[in-house]
């Protein structure tokens, strides 16, 4: 294991350790609203502190882009993309699915390092470029499945700001619930990542999506053998909005829906 990853893990680790000591206990004044229907509380801000430190005393000369604000471009070239508590509304509600999300751009602008880690399962994934893609340790694939029957793909519903893609994507949903056994909503991009490279989901997918929620996953996703893009079928995931994520067999039936859904659209997916 590499100093970064390394690095990485003993952020995610110290983070993680933070929630677990603090689930189930927030009380209404450790919550703040950032906008509508989006929150941030104390645990959040806890997390990414302790992740920024642990970060910059490794790699004092690295950037940072954290969820929470906490930001600097860093003389190296390479960046640290940060989400310190994914799935902060489950938190909030003591919905036991939450993870820490840490992944590191090198300075070609490639994800390099990939973290996403789960505490209250204390189920670790991690992925460094060409290495391939572990869970705890053991190397990790995604699905092999080929059958529609047999499919379960993972989503991100929309909940704010959606008024001009609402009908694609439904109309998207639609087409997914068509060909699949079922679709889950667990409220975590880099969860529902992390278990596709896992092949517990045979791929994802999700409409608006910033590069602190995705950048770990998508790393772990390509390492495990899997594809990602966005929904106009680009690999280059940092210039939309957008991700789908699947094996060499999904993947080419997600992105078929999703252009058939939003191509043309003046909106960049």
């Amino acid at each position: 294991m590499n100093l970064e990853l390394q690095t990485a893990v003993k952020a995610a680790k110290a983070a993680g350790a933070i929630t677990l000591s603090r689930f189930g206990e927030l009380s209404h004044r450790e919550i703040v609203t950032k906008e509508y229907k989006d929150f941030v509380t104390e645990v959040d801000k806890q997390c990414e502190a302790v992740i920024s430190a642990t970060i910059a005393e490794a790699f004092p000369e690295d950037g940072l882009l954290c969820e929470e604000g906490t930001s600097g471009k860093g003389a190296s070239g390479r960046t640290w993309i940060v989400d310190p508590l994914d799935g902060t509304l489950n938190f909030i509600h003591s919905f036991p699915l939450f993870g820490i999300s840490i992944a590191m751009r090198d300075a070609s602008g490639e994800l390099a390092v990939g973290v996403v880690y789960v505490p209250v399962l204390d189920e670790l994934f991690t992925a460094s470029k060409g290495e391939g893609a572990f869970l705890n340790g053991e190397r990790i694939g995604v699905s092999t499945r080929h059958e529609k029957g047999s499919y379960l793909f993972a989503t991100g519903l929309p909940f704010r700001d959606y008024d001009h893609y609402i009908d694609g994507y439904i109309g998207l949903l639609k087409d997914v619930i068509a060909d699949s056994a079922g679709i889950r909503r667990a409220g975590s991009a880099s969860i529902d990542l992390a278990y596709t490279a896992a092949g517990r989901f045979d791929g994802f997918f999700e409409y608006r999506l910033f590069p602190w929620d995705f950048a770990a996953g998508v790393l772990l996703v390509r390492e495990a053998g899997g594809i990602v893009t966005g929904f106009s079928g680009s690999e280059d995931v940092f210039a939309h909005t957008s991700i789908l994520a699947g094996s060499p067999v999904t993947h080419p039936m997600l992105l078929e829906k999703a252009q058939r859904q939003f191509g043309g659209k003046p909106v960049n997916p």
